[in-house]
């Protein structure tokens, strides 16, 4: 028989237990970039040695755009010049076969193939720059697909480029909400069954039924990730998300319920982030997983203003966090 102290007891402790989940102050700072480069917002890591690859985001800068190399030990090393590109990169990805770095240029429409020594960058698909081109993955074929977020499609070319199909387009995949952009991380699960893409307005991550390489029905899949950005699976199908507006990652399990939520904002302190301040996109390495911290003052770019602008507009040294791989 139990006492009503007993049952007490064993409620607090499974509220107790659930709320480890919601792990607030599990965020490291990694890397801070070199002085005067700005809102770092794509983030991979080059297979052979390790090193983190990031994409600066200015999209009322001077072309061209630039790519950050940092250490595995959060050394910055050099800097990119990208030949060619506009100063809006977004996305970058090493291909899984040719370990090409290939980059989604949102300004000029391009997909680029960037030489990471020189920094030449020759365009291997082209949709316009009325598309958005945003964040890259790949099938195992080595297929490459690429987020439209103002067109509402996903982008289909082969391993080596060419010609751009549209592999879905839906209205899932748009949005009228803020931030204006709608398809953006995406990536497929462990057998290729459905690609999942975030829809940053919408607060959405959509699943796309796939079958063979051929994309089915598009449905939502979860909701309210506010200002739902990078995405990746891990092993279990899982899907972890930058949640842009709210400063986490959100974690859910295949089904879309959210089990875990990491990281937090906590002020700017001597002009860079404490913790995570526009969380952009997310790489895995080993036991780790490597976040861009975008800061993006919004009111310029789109004219309206969120919870976070304020706070963006005092970022003086922009930084790349660092969390745990695990679900607490």
């Amino acid at each position: 028989m139990f006492s009503t102290r007993s049952v007490l007891f064993a409620g607090l402790l499974a509220l107790s237990t659930a709320a480890t989940a919601w792990d607030r102050a599990a965020v490291q700072r990694f890397a801070t970039l070199p002085e005067g480069a700005l809102n770092p917002e794509g983030i991979a890591v080059e297979p052979q040695s390790g090193d983190l690859y990031v994409t600066g985001f200015n999209p009322q800068g001077t072309p061209p755009g630039k790519i950050y190399v940092f250490a595995d030990n959060g050394q910055y090393k050099r800097t990119i010049t990208v030949t060619g590109s506009s100063s809006a990169l977004l996305g970058i990805d090493f291909h899984p076969a040719t370990h090409a770095m290939l980059v989604a240029d949102l300004g000029a429409g391009y997909l680029i193939d960037v030489n990471p020594h020189t920094g030449a960058a020759t365009p291997i698909m082209s949709v316009g720059p009325g598309a958005g081109l945003n964040a890259l993955t790949f099938d195992h074929a080595g297929n490459i697909y690429v987020s439209g977020s103002f067109s509402g499609a996903i982008y289909k070319t082969g391993p080596n480029g060419g010609a751009a199909t549209v592999w879905k387009q839906d209205a899932l995949l748009t949005t009228t909400g803020f931030p204006p952009f709608g398809a953006n991380g995406l990536q497929f699960n462990r057998n290729e069954s459905a690609l999942f893409v975030a829809n940053t307005g919408n607060d959405t991550v959509v699943r796309i039924a796939a079958n063979a390489g051929v994309a089915g029905a598009a449905s939502v899949f979860t909701n309210s990730i506010n200002g739902a950005d990078g995405l990746i699976l891990d092993e279990h199908d899982n899907v972890w998300v930058c949640a842009n507006q709210a400063d986490e990652i959100v974690v859910t399990d295949p089904t879309g319920k959210a089990i875990a939520k990491l990281g937090d904002f906590d002020g700017v302190r001597d002009g860079s982030p404490v913790g995570l301040l526009f969380p952009a996109s997310l790489a895995r390495r080993g036991d780790w997983i490597y976040i861009t911290n975008l800061s993006l003052d919004l009111r310029p770019v789109v004219g309206q203003q969120s919870v976070d602008s304020q706070w963006a507009a005092q970022v003086t040294r922009h930084t790349i966090s660092r969390l745990r791989a695990r679900i607490p």
